[in-house]
Formats: C-alpha cells, sequence, structure tokens
C-alpha cells in the first residue's frame, strides 16, 4: 500500500512539473486541460498558470523613446464560475497630438479535449474584440475568448507601445484566483531613473542588473546654409548607452480572498509600481518628475480642462442669480445650488478630473462627465460667494495613490470649507445629500486645490453614522405562527442606499427583494416614504407572517426575540485576514422590539442583558430584554464607530460577531400559565 501511494505522488508531482515548465505559446499540456482543480486551492473557480510581462523602451528620431510591453497570459478554467477570466480588458491612455497608445499582435486561442481525447483549439477572432471609450483619455480594447467549457485552457498575448513613460500601469503578481508562475522583466535606458513601490503582504525581491545596449536609428538632415540649399541626406546613427534590468519572478502565489467589507481588495494586492524620478540626458540638463503633492496638484489646477474652466462663469451667471435673488443664507445658497445642478445635468457615465465636453458645453446640452458637472458645480458656489473648491478622488476600483502624481485620480467633487470642515457634495449623483458620497468614493482620503493653489489631503471617511431606526411589534400565536409590523426608518448612507436600490422597482418587485433572505417570513402592506425624496430620512413600513417562528417541545413555546431580524451568519469566516476591514461609513442599527405573549402563557426564563465592546470606541452591542405586564420589551443597538478598521482588529471584530450571533439566538421560554 505504501509503495502504490509513494507512486501516485510521483506521478502527481511530474505531472504537475510538466504542466508548470512549459510555458512557450501554442504549447498547452494535455496534462493541463485534465486538471481537475488547483493542487493549492480547490475553491479556485480558475487559475492563471503563467503570467509574463515584458517592458523595454525603443526610439525614432520622430517620436524619441518610447515603451513597449509584451504581455503572455495563459489561464485555466475549472468551473463556469471562472468564464468571466476569458473576458480581458487592456486600457489604453490618450493624449494629444496624436500621443496615444496603441495595441497590436493581439492573438488568443481556447484549448479543450474532444470526444476522442484530442486537442482542440479555437482561435480568437475579430468578432471577440471590440474597443470601448471609457473617457476622453481613455479607451479599452476589450476581447473574450471562445469556445470556453469547464477544464478549458485559454491563452492570449498582445504589446502595447506607449509614449507615456511617465504614467506606467503598475505589475500585479496577485490576483483573486491563483497564480502559478509570473515574471517580469522591466528594460529602462540609463537616462531614466525610476523608484520602485512594492505593494501587498507577500515579500518579493527584485533582481537589478545593468548590461550595454547598442542603438541605431535613421536621421534625416538638410544643409540649410549651402546657396539653393541642399537635398535632404538620411544617416544612420549609432549610440551606445547602458540599460537597467529589473526582474522579478513569483511562484505559486495565493489568491486574495473575497471576504465582506472589503473595499477593493486590489487596493491590497501584491504588486510593484514605477515612479519616474528624473530623465539625465547627455548635453541637457536633468529633469525631474518625482514631486510633492502640492506640485503634483498645482499641475493638475493649471491645466486648462480644470482650472480654466473653473474660471468661466458667463454662461450660467443668469440664472444663478435668479436662483438665489433674496438669499442670504450661505447653507440656503448652497442646497439651492446644488439640487439646481443635480436636476439639470445628467451624468454620461464617466469619471474624470479633466473635463470632456468642457462645462459651458456641457451646461448647454445638460450632460457631461463628473468634471464637467462638479467643476461646474464649484464655479457655481465660488459665484454665490461660498468658499468651494474640487476635491480630488481615487474612485476604490482605481486604487490608492500611493505616492505624488498627476494621474492617481480619476474624480472630483466640490469641497465647501467651513471653518476647520470640509462639506463634500457630488452633483452627478440625482439622490446625494450634502456631506454624503457614494460609497465607491469612499476612498482613504481627497486633495482639495484651492484658488491660491495650496492643498490638503481631505477625509473622504464620514464623521455622521448611518441609521436604522425600527420599531417591531410581534403577536405570539398557539398554532407556532408569529405575526406583527415593523416600521423602520433609514438616514445618511443607508437611505442613500435604499434609494438606489428600490426608487425604480414596482411594489410587487419590492417585496420579493425584501423577501429574499427572510426564510418562511411573508410580507404585506409593504409602503416606502420619501424614496423618491432626497434630503430626507426613508421610511419603510410593512406587516409580516413567520409560519416556523416558535418552537413547541414538550408543552413549552421556544422563539428568538429578534425573529427573522437576527443576525443569522458571521461575514468574517477567514482565520486570518491582511487586508483591512473597510465599512465605507459608520452604522448604527436600533431596534425597539414589543412582544406580545399568547393568552394562557407565562414567562419561564429570557435572555440575559449584555453589552460587548470592540475596544478602543470602535463600536459595540447592547441587549436588553424586560417584561412589562404580558408584553417583553427588547432594546437592541449595534454601532461601528470606525468605518476603516485595520487587519491588526480583525480577530476581535470575528469574535465580536460570533457573540452578537449567539445573543440574537437565544430564546425566549414560554409554559403554561
Amino acid at each position: 500500500m505504501k509503495t502504490r501511494l509513494l507512486s501516485i505522488t510521483i506521478l502527481f508531482f511530474t505531472l504537475q512539473t510538466a504542466v508548470a515548465q512549459n510555458f512557450k505559446y501554442g504549447k498547452v499540456s494535455e496534462a493541463e486541460l485534465l486538471q481537475k482543480q488547483h493542487p493549492t486551492d480547490a475553491t479556485a473557480n480558475a487559475a492563471i498558470l503563467f503570467r509574463e510581462v515584458k517592458t523595454n523602451f525603443e526610439y525614432t528620431s520622430d517620436s524619441g523613446f518610447y515603451m513597449v510591453t509584451d504581455v503572455f497570459e495563459r489561464v485555466k478554467i475549472y468551473t463556469k464560475e471562472g468564464f468571466d477570466w476569458a473576458t480581458r480588458e487592456v486600457d489604453l491612455y490618450q493624449g494629444s497630438g496624436g500621443k496615444d497608445d496603441e495595441i497590436s499582435g493581439l492573438k488568443g486561442v481556447t484549448y479543450s479535449l474532444g470526444a476522442d481525447g484530442k486537442i482542440q483549439e479555437a482561435k480568437l477572432k475579430s468578432e471577440g474584440i471590440f474597443d470601448v471609450e471609457t473617457s476622453k483619455y481613455l479607451n479599452q480594447t476589450k476581447f473574450t475568448m471562445p469556445n470556453l467549457s469547464e477544464g478549458c485552457v485559454i491563452e492570449y498575448r498582445y504589446s502595447i507601445k506607449s509614449p507615456f513613460i511617465s504614467n506606467i500601469d503598475e505589475f500585479k503578481f496577485q490576483e483573486r484566483i491563483p497564480v502559478n508562475r509570473v515574471e517580469v522583466r522591466f528594460v529602462s535606458p540609463e537616462y531614466f531613473v525610476f523608484q520602485t513601490h512594492q505593494k501587498g503582504w507577500l515579500p518579493y525581491k527584485i533582481g537589478k542588473d545593468r548590461r550595454d545596449r547598442n542603438l541605431s536609428f535613421s536621421q534625416t538632415t538638410q544643409d540649410i546654409g549651402d546657396i539653393g540649399g541642399s537635398l535632404p541626406k538620411t544617416e544612420t546613427r549609432n549610440i551606445t548607452f547602458k540599460e537597467d534590468i529589473y526582474e522579478i519572478n513569483m511562484d505559486n502565489v495565493p489568491a486574495m480572498k473575497e471576504e465582506a467589507y472589503a473595499g477593493n481588495i486590489e487596493n491590497y494586492a501584491t504588486s510593484l509600481k514605477f515612479e519616474l524620478s528624473y530623465t539625465d540626458f547627455p548635453g541637457s540638463t536633468m529633469q525631474t518628475y518625482s514631486t510633492t503633492w502640492e506640485a503634483a496638484t498645482r499641475t493638475i489646477y493649471n491645466t486648462d480642462s480644470f482650472g480654466a474652466e473653473l474660471e468661466r462663469s458667463n454662461y450660467f451667471e443668469k440664472d444663478i442669480d435668479a436662483l438665489l435673488k433674496g438669499v442670504s443664507n450661505p447653507d440656503e445658497k448652497i442646497a439651492r445650488v446644488f439640487e439646481f445642478v443635480k436636476s439639470k445635468m445628467n451624468w454620461n457615465s464617466f469619471n474624470g478630473y479633466f473635463t470632456n465636453e468642457g462645462v459651458k458645453e456641457a451646461y448647454k446640452k445638460g450632460t457631461g462627465n463628473v468634471a464637467d458637472i462638479n467643476l461646474m458645480f464649484v464655479a457655481m458656489l465660488r459665484h454665490a460667494g461660498v468658499s468651494a473648491n474640487p476635491v480630488l478622488i481615487s474612485t476604490k476600483t482605481n486604487g490608492i495613490p500611493l505616492f505624488p502624481t498627476i494621474n492617481g485620480f480619476n474624480y472630483v467633487v466640490a469641497g465647501v470649507e467651513m471653518g476647520s470642515n470640509v462639506i463634500l457634495l457630488d452633483a452627478t449623483h440625482k439622490d446625494s445629500e450634502m456631506g454624503i458620497l457614494q460609497p465607491k468614493i469612499l476612498n482613504w482620503q481627497g486633495r482639495i486645490i484651492r484658488k491660491d493653489l495650496s492643498s490638503d489631503w481631505v477625509s473622504l471617511s464620514p464623521t455622521s453614522p448611518a441609521i436604522r431606526d425600527a420599531m417591531v411589534t410581534i403577536n405570539l400565536a398557539e398554532d407556532l405562527s408569529l405575526s406583527g409590523e415593523t416600521k423602520n426608518r433609514f438616514t445618511g448612507h443607508y437611505a442613500l442606499m435604499y434609494r438606489d436600490d428600490y426608487k425604480n422597482l414596482g411594489e410587487l418587485d419590492i417585496q420579493k427583494e425584501l423577501e429574499k433572505d427572510l426564510g418562511q417570513t411573508e410580507l404585506s402592506n409593504v409602503k416606502f416614504e420619501n424614496l423618491k425624496v432626497s434630503n430626507q430620512p426613508v421610511s419603510l413600513h410593512y406587516n409580516f407572517e413567520t409560519i416556523d417562528g416558535l418552537e413547541n417541545v414538550g408543552g413549552k413555546l421556544y422563539f428568538s426575540p429578534m425573529a427573522f431580524l437576527a443576525l443569522k451568519e458571521n461575514p468574517f469566516k477567514l482565520e486570518k485576514r491582511d487586508y483591512p476591514i473597510d465599512y465605507g461609513y459608520p452604522i448604527k442599527d436600533r431596534y425597539l422590539v414589543t412582544i406580545n405573549l399568547p393568552e394562557g402563557y407565562k414567562l419561564e426564563s429570557t435572555p440575559e442583558n449584555a453589552i460587548f465592546s470592540l475596544g478602543e470606541n470602535m463600536g459595540g452591542f447592547k441587549y436588553m430584554i424586560s417584561q412589562v405586564g404580558n408584553k417583553l420589551q427588547l432594546s437592541v443597538e449595534l454601532s461601528i464607530n470606525d468605518s476603516f478598521i485595520s487587519a491588526e482588529d480583525y480577530g476581535n471584530l470575528k469574535k465580536f460577531y460570533e457573540m452578537i450571533i449567539a445573543k440574537e439566538a437565544e430564546k425566549v421560554v414560554l409554559i403554561k400559565a
């Protein structure tokens, strides 16, 4: 038996070695196709078998130096859920004067095993490739691999030619699926000096080397000093210079595990970013690129499609003057202008902190990107005498800018400074309230830029909690059913969430959506108030009935006083977590439950009162129950005061939720009177 086990182990090791070693394009093996699950992560729906990214610099006399990045990737698809990894997006930045990223050599193949056991190939065709304009400054080439099936292997490769040497996308080593092998090679001329910024928790080494390189290129000249001129001359020039070589190789990179309240876990994935520090060409003055945040934001403000747009006002002056006639209170001015812009302007779904249409044209059309709308909004507030300035933001999907850069942001909102406070407003969202930003842009900090070109960091984390107040009446019946009514009131980000989720649904769809996670509980008389009215709390009323709300065990009735409102499952399941917990905003959930006991029964026991603290005032839980006549009254409050909790506190937070679940599951026991 031991000999056979050893043979199987050797065979398995040989198979994995064969799978891991041959990564030449077009050489997918039968072993890769036969693999049923990932050897170290059985839950993975796909895995990157091999990723290779090579960047080097080329030169022409017309364009100067530019980057060429070659990408080759091979992916194993284990389940249908892994099909998403067969659709890829390639960002292509757009500049001025024809300076654009260009993609070339895109090809791909899907490999699968036929019924005869032979490897079948399906090549990526033009109908699977399409271009998308995401903004004035960014296009995407998207492609979807053909003939997908569980167990297939896909591979693709392409090259990107880019003139944007100071804006280099990060090199990613970690994904939401396992990465078996990743190789990165970055080669740059000695004239370009880069700093490297490592991110993530997995350690890796950057191999560095230097070599000589000879470069030949053609140059055309004409001697204009000769009488009558002369014919252009084309000659070949040769230059020799040093190249700096950076190499990073990683094996068996574990997947980033998605969990509740993670925000964008891509922010914490292991990766490497190159930042251009300075250029130093022979015979030229050294030019620096690494800078301070103040210098970066000054550069942004002085760009025509930003600062110059803030100075325009003649297109809206008459409208705003009429809107604010007789109004002197600053808060009223802000509110009126805010509602005016929200009602007049429509967001075209494009992000960006540089205008696309330009504020004047956007105002005329009634539509624009984020910058068109919010820079216009700032200009209007300034015209009204309000101290307003733009605030640069990087959305959660865009990541967190780690060092001074003009490319790290992709969004802008209005910031109104009142004393030491900055009130943030986003006029692109119809349901926005003052100080209530969409969760997708609550990403660490924003950078406010003032007229005098000074700038500061502004926290994007709300200080006021989103509040849910619920008044619940429960009636218990001898047939073991449970019925009653609930009146809910939502404020802050809770109100925004309910408006986003429900305002465009019909009554039946609303009821189905609310019942989705309630098990045997059925709702009736569902009614929302203020769902389409911003700046007001959202109210929700409904009646409910639960068939199996009570248990009869030996003549005693058992039930949970929280009924279907109790927390059933811990959102935190990992034993260890490397990235922080991001609630987005503080929360406070308060329940006041009145339980009418059935005729002929009396109370035998109730859960004990309890108070749990999350420590350092990060949050808490209170559970208070008492009897008043033939009623039980229960007061429950859950508060999370810090919207951002470090990974070091994950263990305490997980235990905190375990205690809450256990407490809310405790039963009241009734006996015959």
